[in-house]
């Protein structure tokens, strides 16, 4: 990657109208600022549909597009939905927060009245999408319409024909259920349209998307009903080992993810074919993809299905660069950032020096009084992309705020900033990551608004508080903005686009100079002129003066 810089804000965090941040006139200003303050990145978290916990790496799909993100407005400009019929809906009390309940509740709803006024039948662009998607929207849109019949329960649950995908049984739903999937079909054509016009819209302003994808799928989703081979299940489809991660310093007794873990030998006989399916699908919507958990690809911890903790789990071999080759043998070069955090084993470290890809470095990870630390700035190597924070941590404000009086003078001392007033320390981080060697910065939009614990995103492990703060559209002050833009020149990240304008204002001041001084000079020879003129005058009628007395 490029050395450049960017900012993390996810489209949920818009200040949009109706509950939640989307696609909507308000992300359009947002990549107009992102713009003008010579930023080449917007990072957003995985755009998937999000289930229980409101989690967007907890999707019942990978490839499918979340429909809370449809912009409404669009859709009464094409006369779909009437104004009256979007405002008469209470969207939640509370513009600085999602209220997932309130969406859960009627934002299928509403846009059920805008399928109900299409005639698909006539519609070409439609009748293309599924067409061309019909890979992964056909088995999602059929996994979302069954739900209902089973009480929304895990498809673990349904009946063994349908759980198992009989033909007969198949057959059946497909019939019975045509409307309903073809209302999921067309929501997911909605967002796929609307999606690709704000990239685009992006991309012409020279504005790059970072996607966000998760290694592993969540079981209660259309791509392990579907794909069962996929995973480490058994003859039941259930799954007989899940993700996780050991017990360490921050728990004891680990952390039990529950999500299948794949079965690396079929993909590996396969060609990888799934996974780079999956990579061709994210890199249609993204310019450049994270992958969350790069670890799992080295190896993986596997812990027994019936497991009640992670204690029971063990180390497994994953399919490290066969992986990789496949994926750029099918789709090319690509732009993949690895997040590599937490302990890293040698062979950890080789996957990532073979795949070429650019770690992560954490900024509020560094400061530590006690040791060494890879995350400080004076330790990165050019290929990584450092950021003060993830979803996962405080804010800066926050986490400064938090320190340990060791950590606290440890980081004053590194930053020489003791004499730096409080409220305005979360800047001193902001330059520090900005100035390293990192090629790519991404600063978290809290960070850079200076917000403390009120815009935290996610505490992990935790569930009903998180994914819900939003952006106020007062909080984007021209200040902020104008000095992310005064911190990228001096640190060399302004955007290609913004560099040119500094060119031009450079050239501007220059000619103005050189124009100036050619017209100093010019005024200068005319006195010049002017002077010997008078001094040949003044000569000659002395001259003739003298003559006359003679």
């Amino acid at each position: 990657m490029k050395r450049a810089c960017g900012v993390l804000l996810p489209v949920s965090s818009l200040p949009s109208k109706y509950g939640i941040g989307c696609f909507s006139k308000e992300a359009y200003q947002w990549i107009d600022q992102l713009r003008d303050a010579g930023q080449s990145y917007w990072q957003i978290l995985p755009l998937t549909p999000t289930s229980f916990g409101d989690s967007p790496y907890q999707s019942p799909s990978s490839f499918a597009g979340n429909p809370y993100f449809i912009d409404l407005e669009e859709l009464i400009e094409e006369g779909l939905l009437t104004k009256k019929e979007v405002e008469s809906i209470n969207w939640g009390d509370n513009s600085s927060y999602v209220d997932y309940d309130a969406l859960l509740e009627n934002r299928l709803e509403i846009l059920k009245k805008a399928f109900e006024n299409e005639d698909l039948d006539k519609k070409e662009d439609f009748k293309k999408f599924v067409k061309e998607n019909e890979a992964w929207v056909e088995d999602y849109a059929m996994f979302m319409a069954i739900r209902p019949c089973f009480d929304n329960a895990c498809w673990s649950e349904w009946a063994e024909d349908i759980r198992k995908r009989w033909g007969y049984s198949m057959d059946y739903y497909k019939t019975t259920y045509k409307e309903d999937i073809d209302f999921y079909k067309y929501i997911q054509y909605l967002f796929d349209r609307q999606w690709k016009k704000l990239k685009k819209y992006a991309n012409d302003n020279q504005i790059e998307i970072v996607g966000d994808i998760p290694i592993y799928v969540a079981f209660d989703s259309a791509d392990a009903w579907a794909n069962p081979s996929l995973f480490q299940f058994d003859s039941e489809n259930n799954p007989s080992a899940v993700a996780g991660c050991p017990p360490d310093a921050f728990s004891e007794d680990g952390q039990l993810w529950g999500n299948p873990l794949y079965d690396w030998n079929y993909h590996k006989n396969t060609g990888f074919d799934w996974w780079c399916r999956r990579m061709e699908h994210c890199f249609k919507m993204y310019d450049v993809v994270r992958i969350d958990h790069f670890r799992g690809f080295d190896e993986y911890f596997s812990i027994p299905a019936k497991a009640t903790t992670a204690k029971e789990g063990h180390w497994e071999k994953g399919p490290g660069m066969d992986l990789f080759h496949a994926i750029k043998n099918r789709i090319g070069d690509k732009q993949i950032i690895a997040e590599d955090l937490g302990i890293l084993t040698p062979t950890v470290k080789k996957l990532l020096a073979d795949s070429g890809f650019p770690g992560m470095k954490i900024l509020a990870f560094a400061f530590d009084p006690y040791g060494k630390s890879d995350y400080l700035p004076h330790n990165y190597d050019r290929n990584c992309v450092v950021y003060t924070g993830t979803h996962d941590n405080e804010t800066l404000v926050q986490w400064t705020g938090g320190m340990d009086e060791e950590t606290r003078i440890f980081a004053e001392r590194y930053l020489n900033n003791a004499n730096t007033p409080e409220a305005e320390k979360y800047w001193d981080y902001i330059r520090l990551a900005m100035m390293s060697s990192a090629n790519t910065c991404i600063i978290q939009a809290q960070d850079l608004l200076g917000l403390g614990a009120e815009a935290r995103i996610n505490i992990p492990s935790t569930i009903g508080t998180n994914w819900k703060w939003r952006i106020d559209s007062t909080m984007l002050t021209k200040e902020a903005m104008d000095k992310i833009y005064d911190i990228a020149i001096y640190s060399d990240r302004l955007s290609y686009r913004c560099q040119h304008l500094e060119w031009l204002k450079r050239e501007e001041k220059r000619k103005a100079l050189e124009e100036a001084k050619v017209k100093a000079e010019a005024e200068a020879k005319v006195k010049e002129e002017a002077k010997a003129k008078a001094e040949v005058k003044k000569e000659t009628k002395e001259t003739a003066k003298a003559k006359t007395k003679k």
